[in-house]
């Protein structure tokens, strides 16, 4: 594919387009006569996301007398904005995604981590960066408060890099790889599908690193949980049960997870295979590790300015819903 088709076929505004209306799943509005409560989520478009499109496609939500639907965005980071502006109920990111918006008032909650990954977020750049050392001097670029952010940090110290001598620049994904091509930047820290994109369609770049090479940065993506579905433990409770039950089934039906997300993202399904073989799909909610993950991320985000002070964690955090639920996958709390 030539520079200028993959112009027209994969920036934002085409995302946005080929995404549209049609993307917009609901499910079956009355179920044995009853109507169905509603529980809209709001995704990415990427691997990550594929349990919310299973959940919505397979209806998995419906055996728990509830109605779902996705809305696709850029990232997860831009997803979250949807529960804050109230037109949805569920997202999911990273930890800063989340951080960054709780500090500034938002009011969304963390209930559990859905999928985990050591491949999902990578370095692609120019075939002539062979080693860590080769950044220096060089233009670097990610999104601001998002996986790609906190690798990148974990990457420089890892190798003790000098993070003064590396220019960055923050860039939204579905501009990376046009900014590889017209040599704007020479490397960028994103996930999937972006860091293959790079490799295919720019000419001399390749995929550098994996986070998890080295046991860098392992990448968790974290449930969101807006302040009406909160307040509706009942309905918060399903939707934690069919969550559950999505994301164990792309663990034991991957081939279909993939047709099914394949399709509704305009990605190859053999593509999507392969983006699903790179992650590790579980509901859980462990809390030395999502305490840990979290109180380190915010230790970072601290230190970049991304929020101001340090959460209320009793507040923040609610492993109320996966005790109840599955207390077999909440454990010490």
């Amino acid at each position: 594919m030539d520079y200028s088709s993959y112009s027209r076929g994969m920036t934002r505004r085409a995302f946005g387009v080929s995404l549209g209306p049609g993307m917009y799943v609901l499910g079956m509005a009355v179920a044995n006569g009853a109507p169905l409560k509603k529980v809209p989520t709001a995704t990415g478009i990427d691997a990550l996301f594929v349990p919310f499109v299973v959940a919505a496609e397979l209806k998995i939500f419906e055996k728990y007398g509830l109605e779902t639907s996705y809305k696709p965005f850029d990232d997860g980071n831009v997803a979250l904005d949807a529960l804050l502006a109230g037109s949805s109920d569920i997202g999911a990111t990273t930890e800063l995604g989340g951080l960054s918006r709780w500090d500034k008032g938002g009011k969304l909650y963390v209930t559990s981590y859905s999928s985990t990954s050591g491949q999902q977020i990578g370095l692609a750049g120019r075939d002539d960066i062979k080693k860590p050392e080769d950044l220096i001097g060089r233009t670097v670029a990610y999104p601001r408060a998002t996986g790609g952010h906190l690798y990148f940090l974990r990457y420089v110290k890892k190798y003790n890099l000098p993070v003064d001598k590396i220019k960055v620049k923050f860039m939204q994904a579905p501009e990376m790889v046009a900014a590889l091509e017209r040599r704007d930047i020479d490397a960028f820290f994103l996930w999937e599908p972006w860091l293959d994109k790079a490799a295919q369609l720019v000419q001399g770049a390749r995929v550098l690193a994996r986070s998890g090479d080295d046991g860098v940065f392992i990448l968790t993506s974290y449930d969101y949980y807006s302040q009406g579905l909160i307040d509706d433990q009942p309905r918060a409770a399903a939707a934690t049960r069919a969550l559950i039950e999505a994301t164990d089934f792309c663990n034991s039906n991957a081939a279909e997870a993939a047709k099914v997300a394949g399709k509704a993202f305009r990605i190859p399904e053999a593509d999507m295979k392969v983006y699903m073989s790179r992650m590790n799909y579980r509901v859980e909610m462990p809390k030395d590790v999502v305490l840990g993950n979290f109180r380190g991320a915010a230790e970072v985000a601290l230190g970049e300015g991304i929020i101001k002070k340090m959460p209320d964690w009793n507040d923040f955090v609610r492993p109320q819903l996966m005790k109840e639920v599955a207390p077999d996958r909440a454990v010490g709390w």
